[in-house]
């Protein structure tokens, strides 16, 4: 029992001459372990008690479990430091530091509600049906001005952290007494993030171009697979992806297959002996295009376009619901109706035609050309 009373009274003493910090920064040290707890606990509740993975209340707890984190800190903050006897100078470090997490936690749950429900409405359009265009229309401009919204909370959300320094408030209003020379060199450096930001926002109003669209930019077709804040990702045909800065869209010309509708008209050309039967052509490839599962049904054609001395050229029109589809159709026909041309109508194939020059044999045992045609009589 004595043994006890001297370690008891040891720890006493130790605690006595403990510097004066020490007892308050163990206090906000166990504020922040118990607020992380108490989270912790709270969501393991709400996950026992409801679904989360489903609805919109779900969702919105699933995306809120991160910032209600800092919350619960800050919460427990706010009740403990008014209530501690703080060293000199730590109230208005803390105070600092409370109002700097207070700006993260406004600007992290802004830019989680944009997303959350930009991705509920997206959910409502699909994208993987022929006629998609009005779904197309509107996910390209919910996915454009949710991650434009991001990027302009992200910089008013630091700019206002920084601007709680008495030092970075200094500078701003000396920047603004000298607006002259360093605003434009602001201006110049930050003309590239600015004109993709605005090119971004003109996308998502005109919509020159959506999510899906078939295009050929830079002579490579392929589809706008996504568009981002700065730049659009263009997936190539070949699997390959060429990456473009929003404001090219904006700038230069380009084209763009699906813009009104995704229905595309293919075109075959064949080079035939004038010998060729052009009805009957015309007649087997309206067979071969009305019998093939990637007609849409609305246009086929044949028409002879062009002639020179040696062949005539035939061009096949017909129509699909995509362009890959019309690339499948267009395919089809110019093999089929080849095939057809070799078995009915070989002669009707493109030939080279020669001219046979006859010569007989001269008095010297020689042989001379024949000039004319009696000569060669």
């Amino acid at each position: 029992m004595e043994r006890l009373r001297t370690i008891l009274a040891e720890v006493t003493t130790a605690a006595g001459q403990l510097p004066d910090f020490v007892t308050p920064a163990a206090i906000l040290l166990f504020t922040v372990l118990a607020a992380l707890l108490l989270h912790r606990v709270a969501f393991g509740a709400i996950g026992r008690i409801g679904d989360t993975d489903s609805g919109l209340a779900g969702s919105l707890i699933r995306r809120a479990r991160r910032p209600l984190r800092l919350a619960f800190v800050l919460g427990g903050l706010a009740l403990v430091i008014p209530r501690l006897d703080l060293p000199f100078g730590w109230e208005d470090t803390l105070g600092h530091l409370f109002l700097i997490l207070l700006i993260v936690f406004v600007g992290w749950t802004s830019i989680t509600l944009v997303n959350h429900f930009s991705e509920r409405a997206v959910r409502r359009h699909r994208l993987d049906t022929d006629d998609n265009l009005v779904a197309r229309k509107f996910v390209t401009q919910v996915r454009v001005l949710r991650r434009t919204s991001n990027i302009v909370l992200g910089i008013f959300t630091v700019a206002a952290v920084l601007l709680t320094f008495e030092s970075v408030q200094r500078y701003g209003v000396s920047l603004f007494a000298s607006a002259g020379a360093a605003g434009l060199i602001l201006g110049l450096a930050a003309r590239p993030v600015l004109a993709n930001l605005i090119a971004g926002i003109q996308i998502a109003i005109t919509q020159p171009i959506r999510i899906d669209d078939v295009v050929i930019v830079e002579g490579e077709w392929g589809w706008i697979e996504e568009i981002f804040a700065t730049y659009v990702v263009v997936r190539i045909w070949d699997w390959r992806r060429m990456v473009v800065p929003l404001s090219y869209f904006i700038e230069k010309p380009f084209q763009n297959w699906t813009r009104e509708s995704a229905s595309i008209i293919g075109a075959v050309f064949w080079y035939m002996d004038y010998t060729v039967p052009v009805a009957e052509v015309r007649d087997k490839l309206q067979d071969i295009v009305g019998t093939s599962p990637h007609w849409d049904g609305q246009v086929v054609n044949l028409q002879v376009v062009d002639t020179d001395k040696d062949t005539i050229h035939l061009r096949g029109l017909m129509s699909a619901r995509t362009s890959p589809q019309a690339w499948d159709l267009r395919c089809e026909v110019r093999e089929k109706l080849i095939a057809w041309l070799q078995a009915e109508y070989p002669d009707a194939l493109p030939r080279l035609r020669g001219e046979l020059d006859m010569n007989r044999p001269d008095q010297s045992g020689g042989a001379r050309n024949a000039t004319s045609p009696q000569e060669a009589a």
